[in-house]
């Protein structure tokens, strides 16, 4: 396959992640658009890579999901907490995490 369909593939995941950011006011909801987002972009990385025949792509790809499953964990541990204390969990009413 082309190169051209992978990229295709990736932009609109990406554009769905971006949608779900924007539209989302629950917090798990928008993590999990940003799960989508970064992984478009390691299926990005990794087409390239592929394209080129080397493995420097699918190394920065690999490392790209350690750091979205560190977010997750610590977003997810958050939106625990922030429920266990009957906080309001709509993303625009969250100003208890302002500094």
């Amino acid at each position: 396959m082309a190169i051209g369909w992978y990229l295709a593939v990736s932009a609109i995941v990406f554009a769905i992640g971006a949608a779900g950011v924007i539209t989302r006011r629950n917090p798990l909801l928008v993590l999990v658009c940003l799960e989508l987002m970064l992984n478009a972009g390691n299926l990005a990385l990794i087409s390239f890579a592929r394209m080129h025949g080397s493995q420097e792509g699918q190394v920065f790809a690999l490392v790209v999901m350690v750091v979205a499953a560190a977010e997750v964990a610590v977003g997810l541990g958050i939106v625990v907490a922030l429920y266990r204390n009957r906080v309001a969990v709509d993303v625009d009413e969250l100003r208890e995490l302002q500094g």
